[in-house]
């Protein structure tokens, strides 16, 4: 509310609001204000004018900032080379995560073949070993077997001579079915073609009654444990008989003429 003071000359009215209601500026902090009209004994003109001056003289106070000037365009083409100052770090981070991913994807590959490689390698190794421990049992078998044998000959002997019998006949049968489940196979039957890799012939004879060489007679029974052999049948092998006395071949009598 505006206040009033009363002096010698009449009342004086002190106008304290910021904005010139006349001139519309802003107002000093201090400054005292024109009076808002005179009744009868008011201040003379001249009083008028140089409060008025006063007024005009002393600073405004600043205004408050208003937006930054420039048109739109330069506010534009400030961020347009701001982001163009960024690009290049932009673009650099890029390569980095490019080649960052070209990298894994190498190493990725190579570690890929070389778990592929040990893979292959694992499986041969298994191959080998299950072949190799094979090997070992067969020949851990074959001789704890071929130690046995004479104790198959005593018992195919006693056979022979009716003196198996009783309960070592029960034993010798029971042994018998034990070395056949661990793979042990007899072979060698009178009549079967000699072979001399699998017989070993301790005679041999002419006869008119076999086509080829023959096993006219079993000695010793032949032994095999899966296609080793641990001992060849020993056998008598018979030839055919070409000759006019039935022994010896067309040749060997032939020559045999001529000499006489």
């Amino acid at each position: 509310m505006p206040a009033s003071e009363e002096t010698d000359s009449g009342p004086v009215i002190h106008d304290h609001r910021r904005i010139d209601p006349v001139t519309g500026q802003v107002r000093g902090k201090h400054a005292a204000s024109k009076p808002a009209g005179t009744s009868g004994a008011g201040r003379p003109a001249e009083a008028t004018e140089a409060a008025e001056a006063a007024e005009a003289a002393e600073p405004a106070e600043p205004a408050e900032p208003s937006e930054p000037t420039g048109s739109r365009d330069e506010q534009d083409s400030e961020e347009t080379l701001e982001s163009t100052e960024e690009a290049p770090e932009m673009v650099t981070a890029q390569a980095v995560k490019s080649g960052q991913a070209v990298d894994f994807e190498a190493q990725l590959a190579e570690r890929t073949a070389d778990l592929q490689r040990l893979q292959a390698e694992y499986a041969n190794y298994r191959k080998r070993v299950d072949r190799d421990r094979a090997a070992v049992r067969e020949q851990a078998v074959a001789g704890t077997l071929a130690g046995l044998l004479p104790v198959l000959d005593a018992i195919d002997q006693a056979r022979e001579h009716g003196e198996l019998s009783g309960g070592f006949k029960s034993v010798a049968d029971s042994l018998q079915s034990a070395l056949g489940r661990l793979g042990l196979v007899t072979y060698g039957e009178k009549g079967d073609p000699f072979d001399p890799k699998i017989h070993e012939a301790l005679t041999h004879s002419y006869s008119s009654d076999v086509a080829e060489d023959t096993c006219v007679e079993i000695l010793q029974p032949g032994y095999k444990v899966g296609e080793r052999i641990l001992r060849p049948a020993r056998v008598a092998v018979a030839e055919p008989a070409t000759g006019p006395d039935g022994s010896g071949n067309e040749a060997d009598w032939t020559d045999a003429e001529e000499d006489n």
